[in-house]
């Protein structure tokens, strides 16, 4: 089920949005992120994510993470980090800068700690970089979005 305020819900199999011009559900397929996708229903375009996508559970983290065509930028967090909330607008900022380059990409640390402990997790917040289901970069400690984007352009 969509949660209304969400544009975009991660499952096992792709990111499924609403039509904003006619309202019909649509999956982005992982494989596919990169690509141009249109509502299935009106054929309108869909816009690439641009937001960051909070993940509910494993099944959907591990998914997206080893199917995606884009690469992953993930921010391990929790509701109660000074820090993590001082990151998140910057996040914002930086998920809609790589649209069609790179997913931003949300794991609680309170909700998921089985995440946390796989990845060795020690502080918060902490971005870890995926291309092809890889780790390539991890950075602890609150960054500013042209530091976050200097951090992600240094793996390419």
């Amino acid at each position: 089920m969509m949660h209304p305020k969400k544009t975009l819900e991660p499952d096992e199999r792709g990111l499924v949005r609403s039509c904003p011009q006619c309202g019909q559900l649509n999956r982005l397929l992982y494989e596919r992120l990169g690509n141009p996708f249109r509502c299935s229903k009106c054929k309108t375009e869909l816009s690439p994510p641009s937001d960051p996508i909070e993940v509910p559970g494993t099944v959907e983290f591990d998914a997206l993470l080893s199917k995606s065509a884009l690469r992953v930028l993930v921010d391990f967090w929790a509701p109660w980090c000074g820090p993590c909330k001082m990151v998140a607008p910057e996040l914002v900022k930086v998920a809609a800068q790589g649209a069609d380059r790179w997913l931003v990409v949300k794991v609680n640390t309170e909700d998921l700690p089985v995440l946390a402990a796989r990845f060795g997790i020690r502080a918060i917040p902490t971005l870890l970089l995926f291309n092809g289901g890889l780790e390539v970069a991890r950075q602890a400690g609150a960054l500013s979005a042209p530091a976050i984007l200097q951090f992600i352009q240094r793996t390419q």
